[in-house]
């Protein structure tokens, strides 16, 4: 699994990695990695009308921070990743990252989709592979980020082969490592274990939490599952019914490592939780 991997990073060494990472905080704002600035998104409708999906939202992500994004079912939480990402346009506002405007498609973060979206004439080896390709890594040092993040990815054995050959769990971790293996500073995530089982849910979370607290890079979950919001999260930010702004940022009080298959007995949980529901039921006009 994720956590048993080779402490020893062979060709890539610690320093390395490290002298990366601060080279990349160095370019951001007051350490800041992205910052959304009263950014407004809306779409025309059938009838040549306007429907404002978010409206003047404001959030600033700081670097190697855990971000959960939650709110209403179609409020906009995909697409203020979209947004960041650099796949759609806004309709105002502006959004910095590392301290540059975003303008057209941007290609320093991961983004990994609901569906896994493997290509499916390629192997796992080969998909993993194919954000490395866009980068200058010498064969040698690319044959060790594959060999590293799938033994990560506990898939040893599979690198040869294709989509339709892995399980639903196998697959959801290569396209996560996929994202994962030329180190973008920021990883988007979009409800990435929203269609599994409960029982492989729960082991995939577990795993990326292993694999965040080795690599710290900034991630922004985006997730309609409460618990799954807290037991990952250093924040959650909570959104409102469309059209969407924030509603409340939750600072979650637990300690790391934590351990998921028994997340609501770690002390803080039932702190951050009970807050987030509170928040969470009156957006949604429920009464004790």
């Amino acid at each position: 699994m994720l956590g048993e991997f080779m402490e020893q990073d062979d060709q890539l060494s610690s320093s390395e990695t490290a002298s990366r990472k601060a080279s990349d905080t160095t370019q951001g704002t007051n350490g800041l990695v992205i910052q959304v600035e009263n950014v407004t998104k809306a779409f025309l409708t059938p009838d040549q009308g306007t429907m404002v999906a978010l409206q003047e939202i404001n959030l600033d992500v700081p670097y190697g921070e855990f971000v959960t994004v939650v709110g209403p079912s179609g409020c906009g939480k995909s697409t203020l990743l979209k947004l960041i990402a650099g796949l759609t346009p806004l309709s105002g506002g502006r959004i910095l990252y590392q301290g540059s405007e975003v303008q057209g498609l941007n290609t320093k973060v991961g983004y990994v989709p609901q569906e896994s979206k493997l290509f499916p004439w390629l192997t796992l080896e080969e998909n993993v592979a194919f954000g490395l390709d866009s980068k200058r890594y010498s064969r040698q040092e690319r044959e060790h980020q594959l060999r590293h993040f799938i033994n990560l990815a506990g898939l040893s054995g599979f690198e040869k082969y294709y989509p339709a050959q892995l399980s639903g769990g196998m697959g959801k971790r290569a396209s996560i490592i996929r994202a994962l293996a030329y180190e973008p500073p920021v990883i988007l995530m979009d409800e990435p274990f929203g269609p599994l089982d409960a029982q492989t849910r729960m082991v995939l979370q577990d795993e990326l939490l292993k694999i965040w607290e080795q690599k710290r890079q900034t991630i922004v979950f985006v997730t309609h599952d409460l618990v799954e919001a807290v037991a990952l999260a250093d924040r959650v930010v909570v959104m409102t019914h469309r059209p969407a702004n924030v509603k409340d940022v939750i600072q979650v009080p637990m300690d790391r490592p934590r351990n998921i298959f028994e997340i609501h007995r770690q002390e803080g949980f039932d702190e951050a939780y009970g807050r987030l529901w509170n928040i969470f039921r009156h957006e949604l006009n429920i009464k004790r």
